[in-house]
C-alpha cells in the first residue's frame, strides 16, 4: 500500500482534492481512503493539475471521485465527507476487484483485457455481460471489430452458441491463429484457431465460395409475409395474399407456389403482389433445402452469416426472416440460449428519421423481450446516433471505444443512465484499443485496454488467404529447367515445322539408330547433372 498524498481543499462526499506527494500517479488510477464511519473507501483520480504554490514550489493536485465502499453484497456511497488531511493510498487489487465487481478467475467470464493504469485482468461475468443485451460502439478505426472478436473468442471457449450477422465477411478470420506473439505475451494469451467451432453461410456463394449456401424456410404467417415484402401493400393487395395463404397453409409450399396462386386472382392489383414475391424468390434465400435452426444454434459453435456481396434490401430480408424464426423458436424453447450479433446495426434497425428497414420491427421486439427467452442481442456500429434509440437503450452492457462525433456522443449519453460530461471526455480521449465499459457487469464505469486476440486480425487473415491462392514464384531452377528439359523429340518437331529452304542441298546420310540413342543418352546425362547442381544450390 503506497502513500499517494493527502486530502486537500474542499471535501465533498462524492469528490475531493489530493495534494500528491508520490510519483507515477496517473489519471484513472484507483486510490483508497479511510473513513471513520465506513472503513476503506475506493476512489478514482479523474484529473491532475501541476502549478507553483505561494511558497514558490511546484505542486501536483489531483481531483478524485468516490466510487464507494462494500457492505455485504452492495456497493454504497459515503453519506459524510472524509476528514481534511486524511492520507490517501494506492488501492490494492483485491479492493478494486471487490468494489468494481470484477470476477477473480477466468472461468465463466469474458477476459476483455486489463484495467487501465493497473495490472489487473478484467474478467466480466458472462451472464451479466450478455444476459441483458450488449452494444459495441466506436468510430471507424478505433478497434470495434477487434474488440468484438475478443468477445466471440471468450464466448466460444465458454461453449455459448453464437449467430453472427457479418456485413463485410470480417469474422472468418477467427479460423486463423494469431502470430503477433509480443502482443499476446503482454496479456498472457496463446494463439488459437476456432476453425472447428465455426460454420460460415452466405447468400452469395459466388463472392464467398468457401461458405455454405444460406437457405431459409419459406414458411410465413400473413403478417410475416407482409412485413418482409419489399414494398408496402394496400388493403386489396393484402386481401389477395390473405386468400392465397389461407389456401396454402395446410401444405408445404415455395415462393413460386405463392406466385402461381396469386396469378389466378382476377384483381389487377395482383401484379404488384407478384412483383414483390418475385423479388423474394430472386433473392435465392428461399430456394433449396432450408437450414434447420438447431443446426444454426449449437453448443460451442458460431454460425457466421456472411452478407458480403448481397444487396442491402436482401440483407434486411435475411435478418428479418432469420431473427423472426429464431425468436419464435426461442419462445417455444426449441433452441438453447444464444448470442445474436448484428454488425452495422444502424443499417438494420435505424433510428426514425434515418430511413426504415425490413428488420427494424423484429430487432426492436427482440431488444425489449428477447432476454426472457435467452435471445441475447448485441448491436455493433460506428454510428450510434443512427441506431434506433429504443434498441440501444435496451443494451445494458455498453462497450464504447473512441467516439468523437457530437451526435454520436449525444446518442450514447441518452442510452446510459448516469452519463456525465466527464465520461464524455473520457470517451473522446480514449486511445485505439481502449474501451469504456459501462453496465451491470461493473459497479463503476472502467477503462479497459483490450487484450490481444488469440486468432488473427481480419486484414492479416485476408492476406494469408490470398497468399495461399497466389501462385508460387518461379525460382532459378524453374526458369532454366525448360531449356534443359526440351528433349530431342521436341527439337525434331520444331525442325519439322520449319519451312524448307528454296535451295536444295544434298541430303546427309541418316545416322544409325544405335548412334542416335547413344547421342540422346549422352545429352540427357548432361542435363541431369546440370539439374542436380541447381537443385543442390537451392
Amino acid at each position: 500500500m503506497r502513500l499517494v498524498g493527502t486530502i486537500t481543499g474542499e471535501v465533498k462526499t462524492a469528490e475531493f482534492g489530493i495534494l500528491v506527494s508520490a510519483t507515477n500517479v496517473e489519471k484513472g488510477s484507483f486510490v483508497r481512503v479511510y473513513h471513520e464511519g465506513y472503513g476503506w473507501v475506493l476512489a478514482r483520480i479523474d484529473s491532475l493539475k501541476r502549478f507553483i504554490n505561494s511558497g514558490g514550489e511546484e505542486a501536483l493536485v489531483a481531483r478524485a471521485y468516490t466510487v464507494g465502499y462494500k457492505q455485504g453484497a452492495h456497493v454504497l456511497m459515503p453519506k459524510t465527507p472524509f476528514r481534511p488531511d486524511e492520507r490517501v493510498y494506492s488501492a490494492d487489487k483485491a479492493l478494486i476487484r471487490d468494489i468494481i465487481g470484477l470476477n477473480k478467475d477466468r472461468s465463466g467470464s469474458i477476459y476483455l483485457g486489463s484495467l487501465d493504469g493497473h495490472n489487473i485482468p478484467v474478467y466480466l461475468d458472462i451472464r451479466k455481460s450478455i444476459g441483458k443485451h450488449m452494444s459495441v460502439l466506436a468510430k471507424t478505426g478505433a478497434g470495434k471489430s477487434y474488440t468484438v472478436s475478443v468477445i466471440l473468442e471468450e464466448l466460444l471457449k465458454a461453449q455459448i452458441p453464437c449467430v453472427i450477422i457479418d456485413a463485410h465477411g470480417e469474422y472468418t478470420s477467427l479460423k486463423y491463429e494469431n502470430d503477433d506473439f509480443d502482443s499476446m505475451l503482454q496479456f498472457n494469451v496463446k494463439p488459437r484457431s476456432y476453425e472447428n467451432q465455426i460454420t460460415e453461410y452466405a447468400a452469395n456463394v459466388v463472392t464467398n465460395p468457401e461458405a455454405a449456401r444460406l437457405t431459409l424456410k419459406p414458411r410465413f404467417s400473413l403478417d410475416e409475409l407482409i412485413e418482409i415484402m419489399p414494398m408496402k401493400l394496400n388493403d386489396n393487395q393484402k386481401s389477395i395474399l390473405y386468400d392465397v395463404m389461407r389456401r396454402l397453409e395446410s401444405v408445404d409450399y415455395s415462393i413460386q407456389d405463392i406466385i402461381n396462386a396469386v396469378r389466378l386472382e382476377e384483381s389487377k392489383t395482383r401484379w404488384k403482389v407478384i412483383n414483390g414475391l418475385e423479388m423474394l424468390r430472386n433473392s435465392g434465400v428461399f430456394e433449396g433445402k432450408p437450414i434447420p435452426l438447431d443446426t444454426l444454434i449449437r453448443k460451442g459453435q458460431a454460425s457466421i452469416v456472411n452478407m458480403k456481396g448481397v444487396e442491402p434490401k436482401i440483407q434486411e430480408l435475411i435478418i428479418a426472416k432469420l431473427a423472426k424464426d429464431l425468436f419464435n423458436a426461442a419462445k417455444l424453447g426449441e433452441v438453447s440460449p444464444f448470442f445474436f450479433l448484428v454488425e452495422e446495426s444502424h443499417n438494420f434497425c435505424p433510428e426514425r428519421g434515418f430511413g426504415n428497414a425490413l428488420s427494424s420491427q423484429i430487432l426492436r421486439t427482440i431488444a425489449s423481450e428477447g432476454r426472457k427467452f435467452g435471445f441475447y442481442l448485441c448491436v455493433v456500429s460506428q454510428r450510434p446516433a443512427r441506431i434506433d434509440k429504443n434498441v440501444l437503450s435496451q443494451c445494458n452492457t455498453q462497450i464504447i471505444l473512441k467516439v468523437t462525433n457530437p451526435n454520436d456522443l449525444r446518442a450514447i449519453g441518452q442510452s446510459i443512465e448516469g452519463f456525465t460530461s466527464g465520461m464524455e471526455e473520457d470517451i473522446k480521449q480514449l486511445s485505439v484499443g481502449q474501451a469504456l465499459v459501462v453496465g451491470e457487469c461493473v459497479e463503476q464505469p472502467i477503462t479497459v485496454n483490450i487484450r490481444a486476440r488469440e486468432s488473427k486480425q481480419y486484414d492479416a487473415a485476408q492476406a494469408e488467404i490470398k497468399k495461399k491462392k497466389k501462385p508460387e514464384k518461379k525460382g532459378l531452377v524453374d526458369k532454366i529447367k525448360p531449356v534443359f528439359l526440351m528433349d530431342d523429340c521436341e527439337k525434331e518437331e520444331k525442325v519439322r515445322n520449319k519451312k524448307p529452304d528454296k535451295v536444295t542441298h544434298k541430303s546427309k546420310k541418316p545416322k544409325s539408330k544405335d548412334k542416335e540413342n547413344k547421342k540422346n543418352k549422352k545429352k540427357r546425362s548432361k542435363r541431369d547433372i546440370l539439374k542436380s547442381l541447381f537443385l543442390k544450390d537451392e
